[in-house]
């Protein structure tokens, strides 16, 4: 190898400080030559310089300079960005299917943020129920191929169940050359989704919704009459199946939907309307469109009895076209006798083909529905002498919550199926010790022994309590079950056999074993035995930063980690002196970029205030899963009702296709209980998606348009307040929005800098009476949060592309020192910029995207992302105390590959990782140690499993 390559590579060593056997390559060299070899594959014509292979040679900070940029993609007129022309791909059909199977998708079950999915298996048609938050993820760890799926159908519209629709339609349209296309059905609140989605999601990924049932309109308030509702409505009938639905609409009377307090459908869709005045005058909670739940009946159909050639023989036929007639269900004439032959003459008796009901019944108002069906009844076990008896149900699925399946009713209603398999998933325990996503807690657990302070341990296992083995919590003392013994609780991977007739039941053999931390714990120590000296240098590490070093264990090669000068009294951050833990805690819940992978989730990060609260910056897809993955379910629960403020960087899918679904519980979790709205900060185009999804769902939340909180536009606002408070009210408020929206358009960019003629456009009229509210409770939020100052920046990837800067107050310690307040940067995505170096000046911590290693240069400009170097070398121009590492591309599944000659003050970042502003001095020093863990694993491992990844990134 020439001297040239060695010194390519010479960064995929450890540094000579490491420990003794920790030497060893990271990545073999071929993998980072296939890489490079992929990005020369795919260079684009963007006007930009020659790939810069190799390390910097002096670890000075850099300069500042003027970086190249993909100008068009971040003005949104990029063609490599622009949507696809999806055109439906129909299947060919296979009537005569050899296998076919419900299963359960349990995406949710072990952290209970999202309801699970339910998959229909066919030879070559796939139908799933429901896509919530996750389902990528869990498709992509026990290798589902999202890109077979025909249809996706909704049980309800609401962030439970489609929660990961946004995600799944981005990735099906990033396949391939053209994109895969699948059918969406759901009732009609559909509408409503793919209206409030169009903000962010091209209209060639959504040609191909269908929605059913009654229309919900302010204009046009009364819906068809119940007795229509209660009507079936067929929405595939084909060779492979029949799929009805029946929709359940809670109080549903003569031809209105009406709320509690018997407020008609007119008033309730009432935009932005949360509740509505009873008589009384008493708030009552209304009913929305996104309150309605569909009961799916899926039909298989039967399969024919085995034809017989001597009875055909015996009544006068010739062998020939005439028995092919016979066995489709055709009669023919005798070719011998002067009779009609009929198909039941010469075939066996038919077998009933299979019926599947899944039932999600969310309320008890619900329920009042669901028992009014008489159209159900005839597949219940009282048809028996019937003709329809042939369509007998085999399995229900219950997607029901428990609180509802308790009730009597429910119970009742279940018995007139008492032949069927009931298989019970809405409600269910039985895997919360066994983690749905088995790949990322493997590499927590690993984490977590290796530096527990930097990576707690998982939250869930704290669920191990709630576990069941028996359905024992549906209210074993009304004996509601003793007639019914075909009731299971639902498990990871359960399959319930259709086809073939002869294996029809229950196929458990999917089912994922359990997994405990402490058989991860023994597989990581027969793997690499070094972990055990390694967990204690870790540990030796915070007893050499503390302030107090009596007792001291030296330890082997203790004086290859000496303490480094920027850690040393003179180089901490003077905002860290007497810092207290409870002061502020940095969770990073997804460091993915694009689409979900096994082992990273996409961009959020939550910043722990403590008894003062909390904030999100960005909120992807999952972000509520995590939360629950770190904190368990409750902890999770308390950290959703202390959220006081999300900031959302820009609108790429990634960044906040979790939001509704985190507003959504929050509301729920708060009802009945004193609260204010929780402010959401994003770009102007996120507030079109939030107030179109609010016709689904009471998300309670005041937004704020990123543009009001920049550092000019905070000064004009604050400008202007002072003005109103000692001038006339009578003043032209025209006068008084001009200046205003002048300021804010002019800070979109440092004046004279180069970007600011890329950038600067009019903007809209600032309406100062709307506005002007919204800022005031966003400076309460601020200040109850304990911080000095939220300040957005614009960066350059998108249009409407944020980074932000929090800012702590300042503190007395107990002598009356007065100690500066930290300052925490999130750099969004970006390329490199001067605003973003101007903003980060000093920081504390700079948490900065590094998509593409530094061999990928082209690609980041070419999408408008930064690498690994260049993202530290943004910090170091600023000063930052400390660089965390973030949003990898998912071509690096588990460790990201970067040049560490600046790494004395950076981290890489992972799912889970929780940094505590009290452990900042010891942050570079852990890195090291835990490349330990990805010693021996290659760049891609999951090639099969990581699908296209979409141009929305």
């Amino acid at each position: 190898m020439s001297m040239v390559q060695v010194s390519n590579f010479r960064h995929l060593l450890l540094p000579s400080f490491s420990l003794p056997s920790f030497t060893q390559p990271l990545f073999k060299p071929t993998i980072q030559f296939r890489s490079l070899i992929s990005v020369l594959a795919s260079r684009r014509h963007h006007n930009i310089p020659p790939l810069r292979l190799g390390r910097r040679k002096s670890s000075t900070p850099m300069e500042v300079k003027e970086t190249s940029f993909n100008k068009r993609r971040a003005e949104g007129k990029d063609k490599n960005d622009a949507p696809k022309n999806l055109q439906l791909k129909v299947r060919k059909l296979n009537p005569v299917n050899t296998i076919s199977y419900v299963q359960i998708l349990g995406t949710g079950m072990d952290t209970q943020d999202t309801s699970p999915s339910v998959l229909l298996f066919f030879d070559k048609q796939r139908f799933i129920f429901n896509a919530g938050e996750g389902l990528q993820r869990f498709c992509t760890e026990h290798k589902i191929k999202l890109s077979k799926i025909d249809h996706i159908f909704l049980s309800r519209v609401c962030s439970e169940t489609a929660g990961g629709l946004p995600g799944l339609l981005l990735t099906l349209a990033g396949m391939g050359e053209e994109g895969m296309s699948v059918n969406i059905w759901g009732p009609s609140d559909l509408k409503y989704l793919v209206d409030a989605m169009r903000s962010f999601i091209p209209n060639a990924a959504m040609v191909h919704t269908k929605s059913f049932g009654p229309i919900f309109s302010s204009e046009e308030p009364t819906v068809p009459c119940q007795s229509k509702l209660l009507d079936p409505i067929v929405l595939i009938d084909d060779e492979v199946v029949k799929i009805l639905a029946y929709i359940l609409q809670p109080n549903c009377i003569e031809g209105q939907v009406l709320a509690p307090s018997g407020s008609p459908l007119k008033e309730i869709v009432s935009h932005n309307q949360e509740s509505l005045d009873s008589p009384n005058g008493k708030r009552k909670p209304s009913v929305k469109p996104g309150d309605m739940s569909v009961v799916y009946v899926c039909e298989l159909p039967e399969i024919k009895g085995k034809f017989d050639p001597d009875k055909a023989k015996a009544l006068g036929l010739r062998p020939g076209p005439k028995y092919r007639e016979l066995q489709l269900g055709n009669s023919v004439k005798s070719d011998h006798q002067d009779i009609m032959v009929h198909p039941s003459d010469v075939l066996g008796p038919s077998v009933p083909g299979p019926v599947v009901l899944l039932v999600d019944c969310p309320t008890e108002s619900h329920l009042e529905a669901l028992l009014s069906v008489p159209s159900l009844d005839s597949y219940g076990d009282q048809m028996g002498n019937l003709p329809e008896a042939s369509k007998s149900v085999t399995c229900v699925i219950h997607l029901t919550p428990e609180s509802v399946v308790n009730c009597s009713n429910y119970q009742k209603w279940m018995k007139k199926f008492s032949s069927a398999q009931h298989i019970m998933v809405g409600h269910e325990k039985k895997n919360a010790k066994s983690p749905i996503l088995k790949s990322s807690a493997r590499i927590a657990t690993r984490l977590n022994y290796l530096c527990p302070q930097f990576f707690p341990a998982p939250g869930i296992w704290s669920l191990r309590n709630h576990n069941s083995s028996k359905f024992d919590s549906l209210a074993p003392s009304e004996g509601s079950f003793s007639e019914l013994p075909d009731v299971i609780s639902a498990e990871n991977l359960l399959k319930f056999t259709l086809r073939p007739y002869a294996h029809l039941g229950l196929d458990r053999s999917c089912i994922p074993t359990m997994l405990a931390s402490s058989e991860i714990v023994d597989e990581l120590l027969s793997e690499i035995p070094e972990a055990v000296e390694a967990a204690k240098h870790v540990s030796q590490l915070w007893q050499e930063c503390s302030p107090t070093k009596e007792g001291l264990t030296v330890v082997a090669d203790h004086k290859m980690m000496i303490e480094e000068p920027w850690l040393c009294a003179g180089g901490t951050p003077a905002c860290l002196e007497n810092i207290r833990r409870d002061d502020l805690e940095i969770v990073l819940l997804g460091t993915g970029s694009s689409q979900p992978s096994k082992y990273r989730n996409v961009s959020s990060i939550y910043i722990n205030l403590f008894s003062k609260g909390g904030l999100l910056l960005d909120c992807g897809e999952g972000t509520l899963g995590q939360l629950k993955r770190r904190y368990g379910v409750c902890g999770a629960d308390d950290a959703v009702r202390a959220l006081r403020c999300i900031w959302i960087s820009h609108i790429h899918a990634d960044h906040h296709t979790g939001l509704a679904r985190i507003l959504a519980l929050r509301h729920d979790l708060l009802q009945g209980v004193p609260h204010e709205p929780v402010l959401v900060v994003g770009p102007r185009q996120l507030k079109r998606y939030l107030d179109a999804y609010q016709r689904l769902e009471n998300l309670d939340m005041l937004f704020l348009d990123c543009k009001h909180t920049t550092a000019a536009s905070l000064d004009a606002f604050e400008d202007d307040l002072q003005g109103i408070s000692v001038n006339s009210q009578d003043l032209n408020k025209n006068n008084n929005r001009e200046p205003i929206a002048s300021k804010i358009d002019s800070s979109l960019f440092s004046r004279g800098s180069r970007m600011q003629s890329y950038f600067k456009r009019p903007g809209s009229p600032v309406d100062k009476d709307v506005v002007s509210p919204i800022m005031k409770r966003f400076k309460e939020v601020i200040q109850a949060a304990g911080l000095k100052a939220l300040i957005s920046f614009p960066v350059v990837h998108c249009p409407q592309a944020f980074g932000v800067v929090l800012k702590a107050e300042e503190r007395t310690n107990s002598v009356g020192k007065v100690i500066p307040g930290w300052k925490i940067v999130y750099s969004g995505d970006t390329r490199p910029c001067p605003e973003l170096i101007e903003a980060s000046h000093g920081a504390t911590v700079l948490i900065h995207e590094a998509t593409f290693e530094d061999a990928m240069v082209e690609e980041a400009i070419a999408k408008n992302h930064s690498t690994t170097n260049e993202a530290i070398e943004m910090g170091e121009s600023a000063n930052a105390y400390r660089i965390i590492l973030t949003h990898f591309s998912q071509r690096y599944p588990k460790i990201p590959v970067f040049d560490e000659t600046h790494m004395h003050k950076t981290c890489v970042a992972f799912d889970m990782m929780s940094i505590n502003i009290a452990d900042l001095s010891v942050l570079p020093k852990v890195f090291p140690y835990l490349k330990l863990l990805f010693r021996n694993e290659m760049m891609i491992d999951e090639s099969d499993d990581v699908e296209a990844v979409t141009s929305a990134s």
